[in-house]
């Protein structure tokens, strides 16, 4: 049996498919202060207008740049494995392939998206970068693209994966990029928040906030977001479009899909190609799984908010918490968002994703699972795709069904280990908010336009 499925470096996609192009029901558009949808032009001082007019596109082929294709080459196209002893352990009536995200240079999924941005507001004259971070991964790949095209790059890192994930700023700091724990007194977002809240553990919605408003202040700076947008989400299909190559080698075609989802960027990048046959009458159950700790696609409304706390982003049309609500702070610091992407949250709505969620134990106990039949350690974020093809093996051999589950493995937890230590010695602690705490979060909402 194959264990892992290469292609050639001549087999890399060199287009990314925009799945805007075959929505069941079309995107609405992101809207102004007034309520009124926004131009491209009012995006330009946070974004390149080359990005922008990504953001905006319809077109369903994008060409990929000859010298983004040579940088994704160091690592791309990534190999497919067959996960024969984690079969072999679950005993159930599945073949499990996942696609493996932690082989590129910063050990994630988030470089399909870093060097294209960097290589963008590069031709566009742009210097600096700034961004923000969750757990690290998209901090550390936007440092190093940045080397790679010469730019600088600012980190907004939440407060509480600061302190828990040490490691992560020191592999920013080796790539060149500064990195600040967020809320920080550099910014007055940040200011405004820890006059509140001294304590808090921080969020990316506080993270937003701070690292656009450093960008808008010079116009030699713009900013860079790692998930949510549409850009990203293009970028990011180079793993499903690889992964539909390699299943077509192993001869097999996948029953469920699976991916974590905080903003949506690595499920999106391996769902995406594959809801477009979903959408031509392809039957695949495909499924975006989120914390219960944050549960913005299983519990909270489809609604139009804004992506930051101190309201600097446009209202988007999506699943959202409420750009108020600080989720709690769970190890998976990457899913650790209000809200989801505008892309994501449309397929949710229309029924081509199934979303779950599941608490971080159950995912610590899937993970530790995983180490010992396949070896990898798995990212937390990671985990909870691996908790979620736990169960939909399980649930393959409660209905004495054989299926063929794809899953993306979009980083390695290298630099996570406080959190299985934390697992191992017992100090997890399972959270959800309560009813409560959602109402509390959605309060923000009121008086904002309502999707139709």
């Amino acid at each position: 049996m194959t264990r892992k499925i290469f292609l050639s470096e001549k087999d890399m996609p060199r287009q990314w498919y925009n799945i805007a192009a075959d929505l069941p029901t079309p995107l609405q558009p992101p809207l102004g202060p007034d309520g009124h949808p926004i131009t491209p032009d009012m995006l330009a001082p946070v974004f390149p207008m080359n990005l922008i007019e990504q953001e905006v596109s319809t077109d369903r082929w994008i060409d990929i740049p000859e010298d983004v294709l040579d940088k994704l080459a160091i690592w791309r196209p990534s190999p497919l494995y067959r996960a024969t002893g984690l079969e072999a352990a679950l005993g159930c009536p599945v073949k499990i392939y996942y696609k493996n995200e932690g082989v590129s240079p910063a050990g994630s999924h988030k470089p399909n998206t870093s060097i294209p941005q960097a290589y963008y507001n590069k031709v566009f004259g742009i210097k600096k970068l700034t961004t923000e971070t969750g757990a690290g991964q998209w901090g550390s790949a936007l440092s190093m693209a940045c080397a790679m095209y010469g730019l600088e790059c600012k980190v907004f890192m939440v407060r509480i994966s600061f302190e828990q994930k040490p490691f992560r700023k020191l592999l920013m700091a080796a790539w060149g990029g500064t990195c600040v724990p967020s809320p920080s007194q550099e910014t007055q977002a940040g200011r405004d928040v820890l006059a509140k809240f001294p304590d808090t553990p921080g969020s990316l919605g506080i993270a937003i906030s701070e690292a656009i408003e450093a960008a808008v202040q010079n116009d030699d700076t713009r900013y860079s977001l790692g998930s949510v947008l549409n850009h990203v989400m293009l970028h990011q299909t180079i793993i499903g479009l690889e992964a539909k190559k390699q299943m077509e080698i192993a001869g097999d075609y996948p029953d469920v899909i699976i991916g974590c989802a905080g903003g949506g960027s690595n499920f999106a990048g391996l769902a995406f190609p594959y809801a477009l046959d979903k959408i031509n009458g392809k039957d695949i159950d495909i499924i975006p799984v989120e914390p219960a700790a944050c549960p913005t696609l299983t519990r909270a409304p489809f609604v139009y908010d804004h992506g930051d706390l101190a309201k600097m982003t446009p209202l988007l049309p999506m699943h959202s918490l409420g750009h108020d609500f600080i989720p709690q702070p769970i190890h998976a610091g990457g899913l650790r968002y209000h809200g989801m992407a505008p892309l994501v949250s449309n397929l949710v709505q229309s029924g081509v994703f199934r979303p779950m969620s599941i608490h971080q134990t159950d995912c610590y106990k899937a993970a530790l699972t995983w180490a010992r039949c396949e070896g990898f350690i798995s990212a937390p974020e990671t985990a909870h795709a691996l908790a979620a093809v736990v169960r939909e093996a399980l649930k393959a051999k409660e209905e004495g069904k054989e299926k063929t589950i794809l899953f993306n493995w979009s980083g390695h937890g290298l630099m996570d280990l406080v959190g299985y230590d934390k697992y191992l010695s017992g100090e997890l602690q399972d959270i959800e908010p309560s009813d409560a705490e959602m109402a509390c979060g959605l309060s923000c909402l009121e008086g904002l336009p309502k999707p139709n």
